[in-house]
């Protein structure tokens, strides 16, 4: 199964879905994750499979970092917070397939997913 996390308004997101579905069969579980927000433990997992810290998979040209985040140094656990209660700050999409993750920025991304 191939796991996307997910902004149905988002077009890197959709053109990122249509790949995946060209490229397989795989049953897909769509996770709009602004609305199934992910629990921090849900971000630890992710981070790992990405090998990146929680800061790296910030949207920093979100309106929201700017105004509450910008120049502040926070710790990998307390991002991992931030992160959890406003997902819109979460880097899209992302998609985990057999214990492996990516951002899919730019949608092409996705194929090395099936790598």
């Amino acid at each position: 199964m191939i796991e996307i996390w997910f902004k149905s308004t988002c077009s890197t997101c959709k053109t990122a879905l249509s790949l995946i579905k060209e490229q397989t069969d795989e049953e897909i579980s769509i996770v709009e994750y602004t609305v199934e927000v992910p629990t921090q433990k849900d971000i630890r997992a992710v981070l790992k499979m990405l090998n990146l810290k929680a800061e790296d998979i910030v949207r920093k040209k979100e309106e929201l970092y700017k105004k509450k985040y910008l120049n502040k140094k926070l710790t990998n656990a307390e991002w991992i917070k931030v992160l959890s209660k406003n997902p819109i700050l979460i880097e899209r999409p992302i998609i985990v397939k057999d214990g492996k993750a990516i951002i899919g920025r730019p949608a092409t991304r996705v194929m090395e997913i099936f790598k």
